[in-house]
């Protein structure tokens, strides 16, 4: 009897391999198609009503390609308007004692109201402050060619139509933006949310729903659907995953942040057939990446889902600002990317990258997109121009790197991206420090409890494209006066928050 070689071995376990990943894959396409066909069959199928506006968009998207959008090959003085405010003295003041505020301290900044009803602003001094905690990572809420998109579409259209995108809210701006968000991400198709969060909850509504979906009626133990999640996964994941539970037909794992062993125990003692992984690609408060490329072995391995939460690194990463996946050459492997435009595109909303049927499942069972009035036209007009400018302005995702680069040699501490998390601790040691850096003119916020547990009080600093190496500079210095970059804490991951 002939012994197989160790050649035809290998060549067998990968062509098994292949069937495995070709048979899941075809899995989860049956189960979507079981599930169209079901609400189908109850007459409940929803759709996009694209609608033309009169003096808007010509239907021929050609005529909004980059082509008429001016770019620009470094910074100019409109950027520094993303990282530069002013406050008054008495908001100054009430941010330095930690006085609660319900925002009525912008009264302030007026000294009277005329008799036309319209204030006057007060000749005070003002504080101006470097931002270093926001989430416009390129500086593009203050570039020309989106304020001009969003006052192009506002001056011919209003705010648009004032609906559901199922119902009158959906323009050929909106699948503009979708069409050029798909091509980015390198998928099928598209579908716009009003923000990140409302994308989370709606798709992991609808993954709560496939088993009753495509069985048809209530599921075994066995026939629900598997959730396995980051421990650090972002609150709209976790919402999301607790309303699934809730719906009684799907079950949360939670895996140890980035740890590929517990997850793939955790895969490997599953019973469940429909299995989906999700996790934040960069993850928010800590700057780390999740292990993708080591995700996606596992996704080979066991035929699971892969879902990601890129909205901290769309338009960041990746030659063309792709992502993570771009980023670490993945991008076949994730099935659904889920993200936002109120970081790096510096406008608002948020999306979901997937196939066509998926887009259909979503938009028909997905209730916070449902039940959402569609983002208003010059939001999406202005989103759109920012996708078109991330693609052109390349210079903007390598200053970024580069002030990365910068605060790595100035500190000592190997941060891995533009977000840093600087843990010191107690709650009384990052206040004292972000009322350091405010009086110096930085704004930094103290991470506290409940956003991260206990004793894990952190500053956490974002960079961006506009910033300068001398603003770098000078945080740090102001840094080093109330830290120790040799002491700042590593978090541990034993204490990460459950579901």
């Amino acid at each position: 009897m002939h012994k197989p070689t160790f050649a035809e071995t290998s060549l067998l376990s990968s062509v098994r391999l292949c069937v495995k990943m070709e048979v899941d894959g075809w899995l989860w396409d049956t189960w979507v198609e079981e599930a169209l066909s079901k609400l189908e069959s109850l007459k409940v199928l929803r759709s996009l009503r694209p609608i033309h506006l009169p003096s808007g968009v010509p239907e021929n998207s050609s005529s909004n390609s980059s082509h008429e959008f001016q770019v620009f090959d470094g910074p100019h003085k409109w950027d520094r308007a993303s990282v530069e405010v002013n406050i008054s003295e008495f908001t100054f003041h009430k941010w330095l004692h930690d006085v609660p505020s319900s925002g009525d301290d912008n009264d302030a900044i007026y000294e009277n109201v005329r008799a036309d009803g319209e204030a006057e602003p007060t000749d005070k001094k003002f504080r101006k402050l470097i931002i270093f905690s926001g989430n416009d990572y390129l500086g593009l809420s203050s570039h020309p060619m989106v304020s001009n998109a969003a006052s192009k579409a506002a001056h011919e259209h209003g705010m648009g139509p004032r609906g559901s995108a199922l119902i009158c809210g959906y323009t050929s701006y909106h699948r503009l933006l979708e069409s050029a968000l798909a091509d980015l991400k390198r998928k099928e198709d598209c579908l716009l949310c009003p923000t990140g969060f409302s994308a989370n909850m709606a798709f992991m509504t609808v993954v709560g729903n496939m088993s009753l979906l495509s069985a048809g009626g209530k599921p075994s133990k066995d026939d629900k659907v598997a959730i396995f999640s980051d421990a650090l996964n972002h609150a709209s994941i976790i919402d999301g995953i607790r309303l699934a539970e809730r719906q009684g037909n799907a079950v949360a794992f939670v895996y140890r942040h980035c740890d590929m062993c517990h997850l793939d125990a955790l895969l490997s003692s599953c019973p469940m057939k429909k299995r989906v992984v999700v996790t934040d690609s960069l993850f928010s408060m800590d700057g780390d990446f999740a292990p993708m490329n080591d995700l996606a072995k596992l996704r080979k391995k066991h035929g699971f889902l892969f879902v990601i939460d890129d909205a901290h690194a769309t338009f960041v990463c990746g030659r063309n600002g792709g992502g993570a996946a771009e980023k670490f050459n993945c991008e076949n492997d994730v099935d659904i990317c889920i993200g936002t435009l109120s970081k790096a595109a510096g406008c608002h909303g948020g999306f979901i990258a997937c196939s066509k049927k998926w887009k259909l499942l979503i938009q028909s069972r997905g209730r916070s997109f449902i039940f959402s009035t569609a983002t208003p036209v010059p939001v999406a007009a202005a989103a759109h121009a920012a996708v078109v400018v991330t693609k052109e302005e390349a210079w903007r995702r390598n200053a970024l790197l580069k002030r990365v680069q910068d605060f790595r040699a100035l500190t000592g501490i190997p941060v891995q991206s533009h977000i840093i998390s600087l843990v010191v601790g107690s709650e009384d040691k990052a206040l004292q420090a972000s009322r350091h850096l405010l009086k110096l003119g930085f704004h930094i916020t103290a991470i506290r409890p409940p956003t991260v547990p206990p004793n894990s009080c952190r500053l956490r600093v974002t960079l961006s494209a506009v910033h300068t190496k001398d603003d770098l500079r000078k945080l740090t210095d102001a840094l080093a006066q109330c830290i120790s970059f040799q002491e700042i804490g590593v978090f541990s991951t034993n204490c990460y928050p459950k579901l």
